[in-house]
């Protein structure tokens, strides 16, 4: 199971260059926009201290991270609901991800063009929410007309009101069954955002949020670790990389294959035990009969398996079993 983020944001705000920075793949950067037409898809290892112990303590062949996908869209500019700079393609591209990644400019650099001319993030921001709103706004008018029953009808106006209001759909407080019933519509802003505010050394403006100096992330990510060590660099890449697994409601669970791979897996918060095994393989839920799972800092404090299970620290889960983070999961089917 894979999870995508889409990076947005104006034209030359800096996403190929976060982009290129997560994934190390070369990428066409260029100080014009629209530079990126087809979107760039990368997929990254999500950062994971708990692997390593674990691989520690059962000295795998092979230890396998989970991944996260990041892909790069082109930049959005005013009006890109109406076509403007190819904006309905781009448009399509973010309804694909399960969450959105916005980078704001900040950093002040003469020779890289500014689309509105000059620095304001506020104004960037809100050009960024209106043209999604106004998306969603096109797409909820659409399934209104054709809406047969009086709930639909009645939750997609409750929803058009609040986007002319400029209220994301994200932000309303909707029941879960209403979410499910608009889970098809793929709606822009009902998807979760993390917002980056892309700084340098001249820039004046320090918002409050996640400020990165995206070029120097970027300068970072090619350098080797003895390098880094000497100038005394350090990247703050994944703390980005876990605050976006964190937005889209993940946890993290891991499977031992006879001491030959130690493999961290994504799932979705509040997932069953056999929701799990899905994950793993295909038939796994199907076929699901019990599980064998142990939280990762018992098996790190027992210090092997066979000791963890001598210590009775091994449980056996049937179907309801809500998976923990940090569970190792044994299936049996």
């Amino acid at each position: 199971m894979s999870f995508s983020i889409g990076i947005i944001g104006l034209p030359n705000a800096g996403k190929s260059t976060l982009f290129k920075a997560l994934t190390k793949n070369p990428v066409d950067i260029a100080s014009y926009p629209f530079t990126t037409i087809q979107p760039n898809k990368g997929i990254v290892a999500v950062p994971d201290q708990r692997l390593k112990k674990i691989a520690e303590i059962v000295k795998p062949e092979k230890t396998t991270p989970t991944i996260i996908e990041f892909i790069d869209i082109a930049g959005l500019i005013k009006n890109a609901h109406k076509g403007e700079g190819l904006g309905n393609q781009f448009l399509a591209h973010i309804r694909e991800c399960d969450a959105v990644l916005e980078i704001v400019r900040i950093f002040v650099q003469n020779d890289v063009e500014h689309p509105e001319k000059y620095i304001n993030p506020q104004r960037d921001i809100e050009i960024i929410k209106t043209e999604l709103i106004m998306k969603d706004i096109e797409t909820i008018e659409k399934v209104l007309n054709k809406e047969k029953t009086i709930e639909r009808q009645t939750l997609f106006k409750k929803i058009k009101e609040n986007l002319n209001k400029g209220i994301r759909v994200a932000d309303l407080h909707l029941s879960q069954e209403e979410v499910s019933q608009i889970k098809e519509l793929n709606l822009l802003t009902a998807k979760p955002l993390l917002r980056v505010f892309n700084i340098n050394s001249q820039s004046k403006i320090r918002p409050q949020g996640l400020c990165l100096d995206l070029k120097l992330e970027k300068e970072i990510s090619e350098l080797k670790k003895s390098e880094l060590k000497e100038l005394g660099l350090k990247s703050q890449l994944d703390q980005l990389i876990l605050s976006c697994y964190n937005i889209l409601d993940l946890i993290t669970f891991y499977t031992i294959t006879g001491g030959r791979e130690v493999r961290a897996w994504t799932l979705k918060k509040n997932s069953t035990a056999p929701e799990a095994g899905k994950v793993v393989h295909s038939d796994f839920k199907e076929k699901f009969i019990k599980a064998i799972v142990i939280p990762w800092q018992k098996l790190v404090q027992a210090g092997s398996l066979a000791k963890a299970r001598e210590k009775g620290l091994l449980q056996t889960v049937g179907k309801e079993y809500k998976v923990q983070d940090g569970d190792i999961i044994e299936f049996k089917i």
